[in-house]
């Protein structure tokens, strides 16, 4: 059996080539999974690498898995014919799963396949006792992980506290925030200095040194710390570089466009061994290959540079041209969507300038024309929505609520689409909501089972030492957290202090003594016992379980059941981790992201933002919401990088469409702040070809949407006084003077930018930009002391000035 059949050219030859740096751009569907795990099945089965020598970067926990998962029916599957010589298929279920654990053991056991957190963590394991801090501040490999909120809590006891300030002016969610960009651009507490100036910036400062410390401390890191301190340490350590150099020699990267400058740093430290790429050689038995495409780098606000990716070729590459190139290989044939969605996603994307050219073509056949449907309000646009669902189940006896995505720009975007869902009885889910392992009763059992591993970690100690309730008072421990401090030593080696606790514990002694002994019987426990077991004594020994059982409410019940599904994922741990064990545990658990949560199997429309659909696709797909300064957003119409972002960000969401795509846009909207505003069609819809898209204007609740309707809604409601709008003395639609008025510059004359306007409620302004042309004119206006405005010239109350 051989790993390149099956494959298109294109695939084949990223397959086949197992020495050296590649680029392999790979459009929406085009299979970029598949030449991935054949690439690993063919370096190993083909070119003798040793499983144990290939690391896999994957964007997250789930593809990781998925991956391996794949490798392993690969090479099981030739297994297969060598050692029995016969199909796969057709091997009884018992010898598929012997077949199945010997790969396991033999190759992917060896595989170092994860996320750049979930690796780097790992190696960090076995090497951040010898990082050396420039502050003295040091970790021992029993560290915790701190999630998000860990970290934000840690930053706002630090401004609230320590700094005693006033966190309404110095916002301890802004100041984390720039913590973790200083964080990213591979900044520590000095080098921030050297960027900031004024009394803000020096706090900002002060608090991240502050926090670091905490961090020591309790031997914990952020998700940040994750990449900088191994980047820090390959830099620092030749020794410990060289060894990581040498251990992996065939370096994979998925999801290449959407890497940080840290993450770029930590792949060339290890492929090159600190060496400029460009200079580096010695490629003999080694390659880097990385996959991406710069069309679907949606992430900048994670600090994403998808210019990492454009730059592959100048960095390793052979910095040839796109048909001569040996170190780029491009899919550009999809398997996912019909060929009109494709040509319509190909024309918008074409309008972008900082991209690698390619042009995706279809595998199957031309499909439905896209439905383009106006709407008057946000209200009309989800009940179009539903109503198209509804028609669709009717006509189709195989139609799925699963099959159905309905895509936004934002999520306060999904109650008009909720509302509506529920009205007709429609089962649904919005994906984004809050994270399994941030609900409350998790992150209880969890910070138990962090403490037993990592006594120091005084933010899972205070949040469990209580929890259920022991008779311990904020005063006592507080109390025995000065002590703490003074003696400079962890809060546990006070607490666990049975004199101490007796000198200082009060009233509270009598539970502190209950809780250590608790923790310390468990701590024994721990040595011998498996993740699922140690969650169910932690629940079990803690009262944890019969506190909510005594409780009797079905918010109680919903807990309980949540921590069940905790003790189920412990056990899907351990089915793929053969050495699975506690702290394993908690990395995978603390490491876990959205992504790898959403639920789209079950029979349910699935809601979601943009930038949450990617990596999925969908037979049936509704963007809403296509409307100028909602999507592409106020902030990028006057930034062209940021525009360009936006385009990518609505290609993603047409390209996750396989069989039907529809589109719609209202005629006004509720904004922040209750006011309707008029609201003008995306200039995306322009940019797709008229051929490929059809109209639509549907009736809803046996009402049409007729534009005198719309007319006489947006005159009034454009009035800042909210009065109606009174014409010759007569309230209602607007007269024939009115429509004149509105109708926009001298015939023959087009609206240009730099020409003054005046609005009625508004008063006077300038014209920033247009979009469209003809009768389909769009203008955006800025008015004094108040944002731009994009208006429709046809429709509001605007008059240019002489």
């Amino acid at each position: 059996m051989s790993f390149l059949a099956g494959l298109n050219d294109a695939q084949r030859r990223a397959v086949d080539h197992h020495e050296g740096p590649l680029l392999l751009v790979a459009g929406a569907g085009s299979g970029k999974t598949r030449a991935l795990t054949h690439r690993i099945a063919h370096l190993i089965g083909e070119h003798g690498a040793d499983p144990s020598q290939i690391l896999a970067v994957t964007f997250t926990n789930k593809a990781a898995r998925e991956m391996k998962e794949r490798l392993e029916l690969l090479l099981a599957q030739r297994l297969a014919q060598s050692q029995f010589g016969q199909p796969w298929s057709t091997l009884p279920p018992v010898e598929q799963r012997q077949l199945r654990t010997r790969i396991y053991r033999e190759v992917t056991k060896e595989l170092w396949i994860g996320t750049f957190h979930a690796l780097f963590a790992r190696m960090l394991r076995y090497d951040i006792d010898k990082f050396k801090d420039k502050e003295g501040l040091t970790w021992t490999k029993q560290f915790s992980i701190y999630d998000e909120a860990d970290a934000q809590s840690l930053v706002k006891e630090i401004v609230t506290q320590e700094l005693q300030l006033d966190p309404k002016r110095f916002e301890p969610k802004k100041v984390r925030w720039a913590i973790s960009n200083a964080k990213n651009q591979g900044w520590f507490p000095d080098q921030l200095a050297a960027q900031v100036d004024g009394q803000r910036g020096k706090l900002t400062v002060e608090t991240y040194r502050r926090y670091r410390k905490a961090l020591a401390a309790n031997n914990a890191l952020d998700f940040d710390d994750l990449l900088l301190l191994p980047v820090q340490l390959l830099q620092q350590n030749e020794q410990i570089r060289r060894y990581w150099h040498n251990r992996f020699r065939h370096v994979l990267v998925d999801e290449y466009q959407d890497t940080n400058r840290t993450q770029y740093e930590l792949i060339k430290l290890l492929v090159t061994d600190g060496r400029e790429p460009e200079t580096f050689e010695d490629w003999q038995g080694r390659s880097v290959f990385v996959v991406g495409d710069a069309d679907q780098s949606i992430y900048s606000f994670r600090a994403a540079d998808f210019t990492i990716l454009m730059g592959f070729q100048d960095d390793f590459g052979d910095k040839a041209s796109d048909d001569s190139t040996r170190t780029m290989v491009k899919l550009e044939e999809n398997y996912r969507s019909t060929s009109t969605i494709l040509e319509a996603a190909n024309a918008l994307i074409a309008n972008n300038t900082e991209r690698i050219d390619k042009v995706l073509r279809a595998t199957r056949g031309e499909g439905e024309l896209i439905t383009l449907t106006r709407c008057d309000d946000e209200i009309a646009e989800a009940e179009a929505v539903v109503h198209r669902m509804r028609m669709l189940e009717a006509a189709h006896p195989e139609f799925r609520w699963g099959d159905v995505a309905v895509l936004y720009r934002t999520n306060a975007q999904s109650r008009a689409i909720e509302e509506s869902l529920v009205r007709w009885r429609i089962p649904y889910i919005v994906v984004g909501g809050l994270r399994f392992y941030d609900r409350r009763e998790i992150k209880d059992v969890l910070a138990y089972l962090r403490l037993l591993v990592n006594p120091a970690d005084t933010v899972s100690l205070l949040r469990v030492i209580n929890v259920p309730k022991r008779g311990i008072g904020k005063t006592t421990l507080q109390r025995l957290a000065d002590a703490a401090n003074q003696l400079g030593i962890p809060l546990w080696d006070v607490v666990s202090d049975a004199e101490a606790v007796r000198s200082l514990g009060g009233r509270s002694a009598k539970g502190l003594l209950q809780f250590c002994e608790l923790i310390n019987d468990l701590q024994c426990s721990s040595q011998d016992q498996i993740p699922s077991e140690m969650i169910q004594q932690v629940m079990e020994k803690s009262g944890y379980i019969s506190e909510l059982i005594t409780e009797a409410t079905d918010e109680a019940e919903e807990r309980r059941r949540n921590l069940q599904e905790l003790v189920n994922a412990a056990l899907q741990y351990q089915e793929e981790n053969e050495e699975s064990n506690l702290e394993g545990f908690l990395a995978s658990a603390a490491l876990a992201s959205d992504a790898d949560s959403k639920d789209t199997a079950a029979d349910r429309v699935t809601l979601m933002t943009l930038h949450s659909s990617k990596g999925l696709e969908f037979p049936l797909v509704f963007l809403v919401g296509m409307e100028q300064g909602l999507f592409p957003s106020y902030r990028s119409l006057d930034d062209q990088s940021s525009l360009e972002e936006e385009r990518r960000l609505c290609y993603v969401g047409m390209t996750r469409a396989k069989e039907r795509l529809f589109l719609s846009h209202a005629s006004e909207r509720r904004l922040w702040g209750g006011m309707r505003q008029p609201a003008v069609p995306s200039l995306f819809l322009a940019e797709l070809p008229e051929g490929l898209v059809q109209g639509d204007l549907p009736q809803i609740g046996g009402v049409a949407l007729r534009r005198e309707r719309r007319l006489d809604r947006l005159t009034r409601v454009d009035r800042a006084d909210n009065q109606r709008i009174k014409v010759g003395g007569v309230s209602g639609a607007p007269s024939n003077a009115v429509r004149r008025r509105q109708a926009g510059p001298a015939p023959g004359k087009a609206w240009v930018v730099g020409d003054r306007v005046v609005h009625s409620s508004f008063g006077e302004g300038e014209i920033t930009h247009t979009f469209g042309s003809g009768e389909k004119v769009s203008i955006a206006v800025k008015f004094a002391g108040m944002g731009p405005k994009i208006l429709d010239p046809r429709l509001a109350p605007i008059e240019p000035l002489d």
